[in-house]
């Protein structure tokens, strides 16, 4: 039961007050630490808040923020009746984002996190000022185009490795933090949402729902937030990279550089795919000059 986690700080490293709305039927937790402009930071695949726990305090010294775990993520409640979409994912983030009235928003965001992101970004650009972009996309992939996935898809074997995220997650770390290793808490933490098979129903989803092809569900999302995308020309924005990151490769950074030509970006050599983990001290410091640099 995520109730059993609801109060759960991890050995002290998750010392935040937990908050709930209810959202679409089900109560998303978020954290909301802090006073000031609203800095939302956003996770994706497999992960909750905890990825910004080093974030949360020195960001909240000036600033309000905000940290919502998706549906079936982190102390969020896991459904088992809800489309776990990327048009769902967005729907229930904006009305989160609405329903605390947040304006002048910063925007942090990794993996999953992006596309959710600029999906309530690019239909209520009046509420977003500022724009951090960590390791992500926005598109779709060709018909055909294998993704990380199609290998176990292929195997059969899919839902059974996904579906025990317990086992999925620390060799998942293993190979994909760069600075040092993931000690038992950490792990702990973020297995926590994920006890049994039905609590991993998102963890399952987020992956299948990268759109290959034009008539994959989530393509027309994904889609018309591609088309949008320039309706944030204007906002101030940095781009913040891992450049280990076989998931979003350094041909990703040079998109985003295209999308949002003379935007600042920081390449982080040492940092992956979870860079929040690899260089949070040096990420703080970016986005805490980068807020100061566009009051």
């Amino acid at each position: 039961m995520k109730e059993d986690i609801h109060n759960e700080t991890f050995d002290g490293t998750f010392p935040f007050k937990p908050n709930f709305k209810e959202i679409n039927g089900f109560q998303m937790h978020y954290v909301d630490e802090g006073k000031g402009e609203p800095v939302v930071c956003v996770h994706g695949e497999p992960t909750w808040g905890y990825l910004y726990r080093k974030f949360i305090h020195p960001l909240s010294k000036s600033n309000r923020v905000v940290v919502p775990d998706h549906m079936g993520f982190g102390k969020s409640d896991t459904p088992q009746d809800k489309p776990y979409t990327l048009a769902q994912h967005i729907d229930n983030f904006t009305k989160l984002l609405l329903e605390l009235d947040l304006k002048d928003i910063t925007l942090v965001f990794q993996d999953w996190g992006g596309p959710i992101s600029f999906g309530f970004a690019t239909t209520h650009p009046d509420r977003v000022k500022r724009l951090v972009i960590m390791n992500t996309g926005v598109g779709v992939f060709p018909a055909g185009a294998k993704t990380w996935i199609s290998d176990m898809e292929e195997k059969g074997i899919y839902e059974d490795v996904m579906g025990d995220m317990t086992s999925f997650i620390p060799r998942m770390f293993a190979s994909t933090i760069i600075h040092g290793t993931a000690d038992e808490t950490m792990i702990r933490a973020y297995t926590a949402p994920f006890p049994d098979r039905a609590s991993c129903i998102g963890a399952i989803a987020f992956p299948r729902d990268i759109p290959v092809g034009d008539h994959h569900p989530s393509a027309g999302t994904m889609r018309s937030i591609q088309e949008k995308l320039s309706l944030l020309s204007d906002k101030a924005k940095i781009i913040i990279w891992g450049m280990q990151d076989p998931i979003f490769p350094k041909r990703m950074l040079d998109w985003w550089k295209k999308v949002y030509p003379s935007t600042e970006s920081h390449e982080l050599p040492e940092a992956g795919h979870f860079l929040q983990e690899d260089e949070p001290e040096k990420i703080v410091a970016i986005i805490i000059n980068f807020l100061r640099k566009n009051p």
